[in-house]
């Protein structure tokens, strides 16, 4: 009896670790528009090995590149309505959902340098301000990773604001469209995964898809010869955004990891992009590709348009405490004047 008492003890103490350890796994899907190939997406299989090496394997994750499950700009609904788990696209998708998912998403013409946007949303109140936004869809911010300034891709010389007239270019949705067009260009919203064979096919002029190394991983470079480089026009914030109910029902720690990982993953794609995007313009210049770097009284004429069309995107009252929080930051930073 003795014996098959403490057998019983022994079986019981085996089930109650057999429930913690259930408790405490984590299944997740997630999704990023980027290629695995691609700079990004090596970084976005570099955070899903963080996370599951810190949690001992109780974190478990399921990555789809390249937009695999839904369209990209779709990612953000199928997390809410639990197709997937996590949307690791960003903001600027979502636009049409709130404006103020463009001051998450792509502020254009503001910060000039990762750190300085990244500092906003860790020290500036970013985080704060954005989390009722993303609450309000069913949806928690677990942080953003900023590659830097983008470049163009062209199939002409785009060295002065004159040269966007009637260029036709691929461009994200939302407030891009708007400065665009009032400096006489013609942008065609697609997704990203179509910016490819619409170059190849002509439709589109040039476009507006990512940082100079991310473009070299998609290849744009063999169709057209021209960018810009540095990059001036827009430095958007890739976010990693889960739902809400299944992050909440996250245990603590598992919670923690994802978000100091993000962290992790901001410095390491911030500090990466600056040396890939270095390496990348050399090997350019190498194969014949003409890189042109704006001057500054240019810089300042599309400055000027960005930041004279963000009052017209501020028209929810998360988009004007978006826009009032980065407009303090900014000021405070010496980029903004009031």
């Amino acid at each position: 009896m003795k014996l098959i008492r403490m057998a019983a003890v022994a079986a019981s103490t085996l089930a109650l670790f057999a429930g913690a350890a259930s408790a405490d796994t984590t299944k997740l899907r997630i999704q990023t528009h980027y290629a695995p190939e691609t700079v990004s997406g090596k970084l976005a299989a570099r955070y899903v090995e963080d996370i599951q090496a810190m949690s001992n394997g109780e974190i478990e994750v399921e990555m789809f590149y390249s937009s695999s499950v839904v369209k990209s700009v779709e990612t953000f609904d199928a997390a809410a309505t639990g197709i997937l788990d996590c949307d690791m696209t960003g903001g600027g998708y979502q636009t049409g959902k709130n404006s103020a998912f463009q001051f998450v998403g792509d502020i254009m013409g503001g910060y000039s340098t990762p750190y300085q946007q990244l500092s906003w949303l860790y020290f500036g109140g970013g985080l704060e301000a954005a989390a009722p936004l993303y609450n309000k869809y069913g949806m928690e911010l677990i942080g953003w990773w900023v590659y830097g300034q983008e470049s163009f891709a062209s199939s002409k010389p785009i060295t002065k604001v004159d040269d966007f007239k009637d260029w036709k270019f691929r461009s994200p949705p939302g407030m891009e469209t708007k400065i665009f067009e009032k400096l006489g260009a013609k942008p065609i919203v697609m997704d990203f995964t179509e910016i490819f064979t619409a170059l190849e096919t002509g439709i589109i002029d040039g476009a507006d898809a990512s940082g100079l190394a991310n473009n070299v991983g998609l290849g744009l470079y063999d169709i057209v010869k021209y960018a810009n480089f540095p990059g001036f026009h827009s430095m958007p914030s890739d976010h990693l955004a889960c739902n809400k109910t299944v992050f909440d029902a996250m245990p603590a720690h598992h919670q923690k990891i994802m978000k100091v990982a993000m962290e992790a993953l901001a410095l390491r794609t911030a500090l990466t992009f600056e040396k890939a995007n270095a390496e990348a313009a050399a090997k350019l210049r190498a194969d014949g590709v003409t890189l042109s770097e704006w001057a500054p009284d240019e810089l300042q004429k599309f400055r000027n348009a960005a930041q004279a069309t963000w009052p017209e995107f501020a028209d929810t009252p998360e988009a004007k405490a978006l826009v009032d929080s980065h407009l303090a930051y900014l000021t405070q930073l010496g980029l903004v004047q009031q």
